[in-house]
């Protein structure tokens, strides 16, 4: 797709469908980030890449991917932004390390 052939109005439902989409699978998908998955405006551009290079998938999905992937490559991803706000900003994609304590006996202090 060609930004310099779609309308406003078209662009603009574009991106309202990109701002309902959410990651369905794989390692952005439900299973690591419940309940729905990471939406695909905040996919990590390394990971959209790997898509780019290895096939987008099948159907509207792979579109949708597609699309955030080019307007990623180009910069301008200051267009999600209005996306992020109504959804309470960018998704965070670091999981919280889990923190582990061990209260085993400790010498000398019984």
């Amino acid at each position: 797709m060609d930004f310099t052939e779609i309308d406003r109005e078209d662009f603009s439902s574009l991106l309202e469908e990109i701002g309902r989409t959410s990651m369905p699978f794989g390692k952005y998908g439900p299973s690591k980030y419940p309940p729905r998955g990471v939406p695909v405006f905040d996919l990590p551009a390394e990971y959209l890449a790997w898509f780019a290079k290895k096939g987008f998938p099948n159907g509207r999905l792979g579109e949708l991917l597609a699309t955030v992937f080019e307007i990623k490559e180009c910069g301008a991803d200051e267009v999600f932004q209005p996306l992020r706000h109504s959804n309470g900003g960018r998704f965070r994609l670091s999981r919280k390390p889990s923190q582990a304590f061990d209260f085993g006996s400790n010498p000398g202090h019984e």
